[in-house]
């Protein structure tokens, strides 16, 4: 069979049919009217929020300027901290030092440094290590510790702080990450010639996030719950 005579055996319908066309709207009393926008943006904050906001960085930024600053707020916002007198050594570009006092508030029944307090105190030396490199831009919550004990501490402790990753690329992305810190707890000495015992070891991570995404994540959790109360 030619192939003109297959065109010509073609049924008459297909070739009279129409090209396809958009389809009729529906009646009015059908259609469903789309939800409202949400007229809140999370870049649109009142007057007495952006303040709050900008003195919470800059008491962030001054806590971790020097030793001053941080005892100050650790007696307003942690007494405990306060208390234990835990404070800056030395700070270097991958390296960082703290040191807990052998005072009467951090001792034990048998006058040695408490367990308790160079465990607590490993978190509070970490989070002063992540604060200063990071700065007050930034939340950040302890998400892993393991502290082992090695021997009695008689003395002032000192913590070595070591990190991991290296954290200024961390911060230029500007996202969420996570943190490692290898830490070594030593008791100082008196006698420059003798080495310092070391009585403990942690590792800790830290999960820090940008205070505007955090705020963020909080105001779609607001409008998701928005949403439910208005469908309920």
């Amino acid at each position: 069979m030619k192939p003109a005579e297959l065109t010509a055996t073609q049924p008459a319908e297909l070739a009279e049919a129409k090209p396809p066309t958009e389809a009729e709207p529906a009646p009015a009393s059908q259609q469903v009217p789309a939800p409202p926008r949400s007229t809140h943006s999370p870049q649109k904050i009142g007057w007495f929020k952006r303040r709050l906001h900008r003195l919470e960085a800059r008491i962030s930024r001054l806590s971790t300027k020097n030793n001053f600053w941080h005892r100050f707020f650790s007696w307003i916002f942690l007494p405990l901290a306060y208390r234990s007198g835990i404070k800056f050594k030395h700070v270097a570009r991958d390296s960082f030092s703290v040191v807990l006092p052998f005072r009467r508030f951090n001792k034990n029944w048998y006058s040695a440094m408490a367990g308790a307090s160079l465990l607590g105190n490993s978190e509070v030396a970490g989070g002063m290590f992540v604060f200063g490199k990071c700065g007050g831009d930034y939340t950040v919550v302890c998400k892993h510790l393991d502290y082992k004990f090695l021997r009695p501490c008689y003395g002032p402790a000192i913590y070595n702080i070591h990190p991991r990753e290296e954290i200024d690329p961390l911060v230029k992305a500007g996202g969420e990450f996570n943190l490692t810190l290898d830490m070594t707890v030593v008791q100082a000495v008196h006698k420059k010639d003798k080495a310092e015992p070391r009585v403990g070891k942690a590792t800790i991570t830290f999960h820090v996030t940008p205070k505007a995404h955090a705020r963020a994540k909080w105001h779609r959790r607001l409008q998701r719950l928005a949403g439910k109360a208005k469908k309920s």
